[in-house]
């Protein structure tokens, strides 16, 4: 699972073998996951993290899109 970025307590990364499926990016901080999608920016799936919690990593995402998705391209060869 190669990280992105670390970003304040949030770990940005990505699954090798999930190439198969659209641009997205998985955020951890614990035992809390959620995963997003990068274009457009959404929310695909959380698990324990709170809604305030998810709407701050959101932000993070649309912030640093470009830079995840070049991450992907580079590792997918997209």
């Amino acid at each position: 699972m190669p990280t992105i970025a670390d970003i304040g307590p949030y770990k940005f990364f990505y699954c090798s073998a999930e190439g198969n499926e659209p641009p997205h990016v998985h955020v951890r901080r614990g035992r809390y996951t959620a995963k997003y999608w990068l274009n457009p920016v959404r929310l695909a799936r959380s698990r324990h993290f709170g809604d305030q919690e998810l709407r701050t990593i959101l932000r993070l995402v649309e912030d640093h899109r470009e830079r995840m998705l070049e991450a992907w391209h580079e590792h997918f060869g997209d």
